[in-house]
């Protein structure tokens, strides 16, 4: 951007906050099946932006109980990045398995202007996510589709294959059933129908499509060849980063596997498991008309979901707009404001904190303890 373009306008540094509280009223009024369909909206509209997008794979810390992780993007406008952890094991401090924040700012001057919460807002846009993609790749008129791993991503993947793609009956396993009678109640509240099974090669039997959404950091191979049938679609959301994996090796090579973002997903993905010449399409290829996902209704599908950086802009910019249209939106002070942006130290004035010239502090002062 040239000088001659920039607005010389005075600003403030005005930071939109929106608390976990404020999002679960936020998706109580609005309901969460629009919340769903209206964050897919918002990830097609950007996905068909993608080459306007600064991307990069997230930063990542791995220790041996989990990962924490830094996700950002940008384009010539807004910047976002999410904070997010994976602890598979937190259940043992009643803690979620997945916590996240996100900011959202402006490129021009910098300023944050929304911080939000974004553990249910991730749990949102994941499972629209997968709508997004199961639309595009999935056989027509889906009705059933099996649910392994019945955690806290389960009732959010049901629901978003319920209102975006019509699907009426769900299969269910976990090796915890606690968590299977968990999610049977959640979604009895919507009608909808769920059979429990006991074991993964039952569940996935004759259906529509397979969703997988473990927990463990695990090399796991939850997903065998023989338990594929011709038409399904596998909505592979589970294995998120290296060292995780749930579906078989020869399951990938039995049809077109399609990706978010590829350098991210070879190394996160299930295709961590494949050389690297194995072919991949980024799905928003075929989301702008440029590829064909699926070719017949016969032909296996496979999405190796592992999370964008870009749906989390999208689903940070949903709740953004949801919360100005509701007037439910807070502020919080951030950045401070100063009538002299020079004078940061100005900004203190009189604090008591700082000391007088008899309270000046010498190096036998408290301070400079060891």
């Amino acid at each position: 951007m040239s000088t001659n373009q920039i607005n010389l306008a005075p600003r403030k540094a005005v930071t939109q906050y929106l608390s976990a509280e404020r999002v679960a009223e936020i998706i109580t009024k609005r309901g969460i099946g629009a919340c769903i369909t209206g964050v897919a909206s918002y990830i097609n509209q950007d996905f068909l932006r993608w080459n306007s997008f600064d991307k990069c794979a997230r930063v990542a810390n791995h220790s041996d109980v989990g990962v924490i992780e830094l996700m950002p993007i940008a384009d010539d406008k807004s910047y976002a990045f999410k904070y997010v952890n994976g602890h598979p094991s937190n259940y043992r401090f009643n803690l979620p398995t997945v916590m996240a924040f996100g900011v959202l700012a402006d490129v021009e001057t910098g300023i944050p202007e929304l911080v939000s919460e974004l553990t249910l807002t991730t749990a949102i846009r994941t499972a629209a996510m997968s709508a997004v993609a199961a639309r595009a790749l999935a056989r027509e008129n889906c009705k059933t589709m099996a649910i392994i791993g019945n955690g806290a991503q389960s009732e959010f993947q049901a629901l978003a294959f319920h209102f975006l793609l019509g699907v009426e009956s769900f299969h269910l396993y976990d090796i915890d059933s606690a968590a299977t009678a968990k999610l049977e109640a959640n979604l009895a509240k919507f009608g909808l129908k769920t059979k429990r099974f006991s074991n993964t090669k039952d569940a996935v039997k004759g259906v529509d499509i397979i969703t997988t959404v473990t927990a463990d950091k695990t090399n796991a191979t939850i997903i065998t060849p023989d338990m594929i049938e011709p038409g399904m679609h596998i909505n592979g959301v589970g294995g998120d980063c290296p060292g995780k994996t749930e579906l078989h090796a020869d399951v990938l090579r039995m049809g077109p596997v399609f990706c978010e973002f590829e350098p991210q997903s070879r190394v996160e993905g299930d295709m961590q498991q494949m050389p690297a010449e194995f072919p991949v399409t980024e799905l928003w290829t075929v989301l702008s008309g440029k590829v064909v996902g699926r070719s017949n209704a016969e032909q296996v599908t496979i999405f190796d979901s592992v999370g964008f950086a870009l749906e989390d802009y999208s689903a940070l910019r949903f709740m953004r707009d949801v919360a100005v249209e509701m007037g439910m939106s807070e502020t919080l002070s951030l950045i401070p404001a100063m009538d002299n942006p020079k004078n940061l130290f100005g900004f203190i004035g009189e604090s008591s904190a700082l000391p007088t010239p008899s309270q000046s502090v010498t190096r036998s002062s408290p301070v400079f303890a060891a």
